[in-house]
């Protein structure tokens, strides 16, 4: 039976100073002024419609993605904030993380920032090496960076997160672990490190840059894993490592399939209805404008078919180092755990699973090193069967 798992909520902030050649996500090069007042009210209009229904859920974390939310003022992300915890229960230990760009990061608008409610900063660092920023299209260089980390650390913020990327351009295996080195120098409590992938409708699948082989990237992911361990961190699921306790609890919701509210353009959500044993996913409109415009911003709201929660659970929660349980995955899909014995014992033959007690699993090392070969066993054609 479908029982209620936490609840996050996403707030999607489009703009950056400029679009990077890699980045897929929906953001937009800013073009004359930050419109922060008409966005800022639609989002608010927005998380009113959201939140209606759900009156009474207790709200546990807050994340301000992007695009670059930090080009926004901090009574921006307080007008959000006082808005959700007007419409939804919230207590003093809400995770609130706001996504940053180095370039122009000030003590004073962290400050600000921490002021307004936010306790997480994410640093989109990417690299500390000049050569591969600027192949990147970033528009920081690695003093900016390093300037921006302590920035976050003297504004009292609670925790910093650096994101990094491997398998750049013309990178090396060395040039990889001195990333990491330079991260850790940083005292950061928590390192996201995603290898650099080539997506549809960006500029760099337009124009493909000559990316490190799959067997040099392979290298580069365990050379940089083999440091990031012996500077002290934990690796809690494939590409984020933290410090015991400093976990990004947002995205660990997203992993165990937990449900969020999305608003902003283009943002999208995932709500359960325990007493409707129905899972819905909502999308709104993708471009800024026609956000901010309409009435209602909602472009699409559809059901999760039984047979495609399996899928959707299992390709979040292998994610994670630790695995699941069976108690978890019925709770949060309302299956029961016998559909997934076939694809189980298939991973659990392939090496890519392992059981780390009673009825719970976990992915191998291997599992990690190959997910997505692992993931496509549990699609609804592969369990079906």
């Amino acid at each position: 039976m479908l029982a209620e798992p936490p609840l996050g909520l996403y707030v999607h902030m489009p703009w950056c100073l400029a679009k990077c050649p890699y980045c897929d996500f929906n953001s937009h090069g800013l073009r004359g002024e930050l419109p922060h007042e008409r966005y800022t009210a639609a989002l608010i209009r927005d998380l009113e419609r959201a939140a209606g229904p759900l009156r009474g859920r207790e709200l546990a974390t807050v994340f301000f993605g992007g695009g670059t939310p930090s080009l926004f003022p901090a009574e921006s992300v307080a007008r959000v904030l006082t808005a959700a915890r007007r419409l939804l229960a919230t207590d003093a230990s809400l995770e609130v993380t706001l996504e940053a760009n180095p370039g122009g990061m000030e003590i004073g608008d962290l400050a600000s920032f921490r002021d307004a409610g936010v306790t997480r900063i994410s640093l989109g660092v990417q690299s500390f090496d000049a050569r591969a920023l600027r192949v990147l299209g970033r528009i920081h260089g690695p003093d900016e960076a390093r300037a921006a980390a302590r920035a976050v650390s003297a504004a009292g913020l609670e925790r910093l997160n650096l994101d990094l990327m491997y398998a750049l351009p013309g990178q090396s295996a060395e040039e990889a672990v001195a990333d990491v080195e330079a991260a850790v120098v940083l005292a950061p409590e928590h390192i996201s490190q995603y290898q650099l992938t080539l997506e549809p409708n960006t500029l760099f699948h337009a124009r493909p840059p000559e990316l490190p082989d799959e067997d040099s990237a392979a290298a580069m992911q365990e050379a940089t894993a083999e440091a990031l361990a012996a500077a002290g961190y934990v690796r809690y699921e494939v590409s984020a490592w933290a410090r015991p306790g400093a976990e990004c609890r947002h995205n660990l919701n997203y992993w165990r399939y937990g449900d969020y509210l999305g608003v902003g353009a283009g943002a999208h959500g995932k709500i359960t209805r325990t007493e409707e044993g129905r899972i819905l996913r909502t999308r709104n409109f993708r471009h800024p404008d026609a956000y901010m415009q309409a009435g209602d911003p909602l472009e699409e709201l559809t059901e999760v078919a039984p047979r495609d929660r399996v899928f959707e659970f299992m390709l979040n929660v292998l994610r994670l180092a630790d695995g699941f349980d069976t108690a978890l995955f019925e709770s949060r899909t309302g299956m029961p755990a016998g559909v997934l014995a076939p694809a189980l014992a298939r991973a659990d033959d392939l090496g890519l699973v392992e059981a780390c007690g009673n009825a719970a699993w976990r992915p191998t090392l291997r599992g990690l090193q190959f997910l997505n070969d692992l993931q496509i066993l549990f699609l609804p054609e592969a369990t079906d069967s």
